[in-house]
């Protein structure tokens, strides 16, 4: 019997610093493993512990290795130790994918947003990946992306591209005034107003901090968006990764088995409640 807490190893073959405290990795392993869009992995820094992380990226799988992507920022002991101390050609543990995705198949023939947040963006990442290479899948897509400051903003070095993709509407807002910012300047919030979807054939992916979600999908129900069609992303901590020991529970669910995705129709009794 496979011990599901059992780490295979990785390599890291590439970083990228996106933020001063916050670094993508891509990182290769021996043999397949399977992850979809909005699924996590723990990472584990040997001799200190472990970390879920979100992937950034669609998994690639190529000469008998796997390439995985993740996105770190510093959250805790062990982040800030995969930040600082490892680098390109330094070994790390994995094991996963958990969780379930973000329910790309269901969107398919439907009119897409994509509302970010700070890290959140990471995880809402794959979610672009997958479309532009099925782009006749979806209809119109609109990606509204936040951050504290301009110099927060991950994948700065392709958020242009992203207008390149057809019939796609590129939103960007910094919470701070920048001298060189010439996008908006306030709340990622506030741009769901400028969304140009069908919202009666339309489905919504939100990802970042509780309270920015909790606005989000209220604004999103006041445009028209079906609840059933309004999906988020929660972050909780976790420690085993398959529902075990509780760490992570939201109301009835355990965020690493149910979740870390949830249909906001399934959740919104919970999600209003401070603590849970």
């Amino acid at each position: 019997m496979n011990n599901p807490f059992t780490f295979r190893k990785a390599i890291i073959v590439n970083k990228v610093e996106e933020t001063p405290n916050t670094h993508t990795y891509t990182l290769k392993c021996d043999g397949g493993l399977k992850a979809l869009p909005g699924q996590f992995n723990m990472l584990y820094v040997y001799g200190l512990g472990e970390a879920p992380i979100s992937l950034s990226n669609i998994p690639i799988f190529r000469g008998g290795h796997t390439l995985l992507e993740h996105t770190v920022r510093v959250m805790g002991a062990v982040t800030r130790a995969i930040i600082s101390r490892l680098e390109i050609g330094s070994l790390i543990g994995i094991r996963g994918a958990y969780g379930n995705g973000w329910p790309l198949r269901d969107a398919e023939g439907k009119d897409v947003a994509i509302v970010g947040g700070g890290i959140g963006i990471a995880p809402l990442r794959p979610i672009i990946k997958y479309i532009e290479h099925c782009r006749e899948k979806f209809g119109r897509i609109n990606i509204l992306f936040g951050a504290k400051s301009p110099r927060d903003m991950p994948y700065k070095y392709e958020l242009n591209n992203y207008n390149t993709i057809s019939n796609t509407k590129l939103l960007l807002s910094s919470d701070t005034p920048a001298e060189e910012w010439t996008h908006y300047t306030g709340f990622v919030t506030d741009l769901i107003e400028y969304i140009d979807v069908n919202v009666k054939n339309s489905v919504a992916f939100v990802c970042g901090p509780e309270a920015m979600m909790r606005v989000a999908v209220k604004k999103l129900l006041n445009k028209g968006f079906k609840k059933e069609y309004v999906y988020i992303s929660l972050e909780r901590r976790m420690r085993c990764g398959i529902g075990v020991c509780g760490t992570c529970q939201f109301g009835h669910y355990f965020v690493c088995r149910d979740g870390p995705v949830f249909r906001y129709s399934d959740v919104e009794d919970y999600l209003w409640v401070e603590g849970i």
